[in-house]
């Protein structure tokens, strides 16, 4: 189990301890924002489904990375929205100086207290995930990276009152938090549609599930696999290359 953290933590971006992050078509600010760019992000929003999508809902954008980025792959009207003000500000930054200022929305509130005048098309959310680690003494990061403020069980709840019939809810997790979600979607009228299980390494098992969510039940749930590194560190297999390329300058 150390092993494999250890692998994942290998493979985040190696500017997250700055203050910035450059991608092909924008620039991800992040000095003021407990959330900095990472794999899950970028993993999350280059595989959402934007087929389609007129209008897309990013909760808990942090930096604005995951509406940036679907800003990028689609013609959509996008709202983010985020709690903590340190992380808007930022993303507010970020969205000013992108291309895409004009198609984005940002809103300074919870996903309890959000009241939109519309569906969505398409839901994605980068979603706390230590559910039973000891908060760290930051504040702010306590709010992005764990449930303090957003549950699992908040999202269950809230996301299908968002939805239309065809609208997809996407999200990526961990794997045992991953399973409880999709228990906790099922009683809340969310269904799994899509997987694609995350692996580090080959000789890795699976360490993030990314999911695909919709309010009515899948005839067959689709399932695929993405391994990033081949057996040496920073070297990336040819699929996450290609998985990657509109957003990594080094791709």
């Amino acid at each position: 189990m150390i092993l494999h953290c250890l692998v994942w933590e290998s493979l985040k971006i190696s500017k997250m301890a700055n203050t910035w992050f450059r991608f092909k078509q924008f620039t991800i600010r992040q000095d003021r924002s407990a959330f900095k760019v990472g794999t899950d992000g970028v993993l999350l929003g280059a595989w959402a489904d934007t087929t389609g999508a007129q209008t897309v809902l990013d909760i808990g954008t942090g930096t604005g990375l995951l509406a940036l980025m679907l800003a990028q792959r689609s013609d959509a009207k996008i709202t983010a929205i985020e709690i903590d003000r340190a992380s808007y500000e930022q993303a507010r930054e970020n969205i000013l100086e992108s291309p895409w200022s004009g198609k984005i929305t940002l809103i300074h509130s919870s996903l309890q207290e959000f009241v939109p005048g519309n569906k969505f098309d398409l839901i994605v959310s980068n979603p706390p995930f230590f559910q039973d680690s000891l908060p760290p003494g930051s504040e702010s990061l306590s709010i992005s990276k764990h449930n303090i403020m957003l549950s699992l069980e908040d999202l269950a709840i809230s996301t299908p009152g968002l939805m239309v019939e065809n609208s997809r809810f996407c999200l990526i997790l961990p794997l045992r938090e991953s399973l409880e979600f999709e228990q906790l979607g099922q009683e809340n009228g969310l269904f799994l549609h899509r997987i694609m299980e995350i692996k580090p390494s080959p000789t890795h098992t699976a360490k993030r599930r990314l999911m695909q969510f919709h309010v009515s039940p899948a005839d067959r749930i689709v399932t695929d696999e993405l391994c990033i590194e081949k057996d040496g560190r920073h070297d990336y297999t040819h699929e996450y290359r290609t998985f990657t390329r509109e957003f990594y300058l080094r791709f």
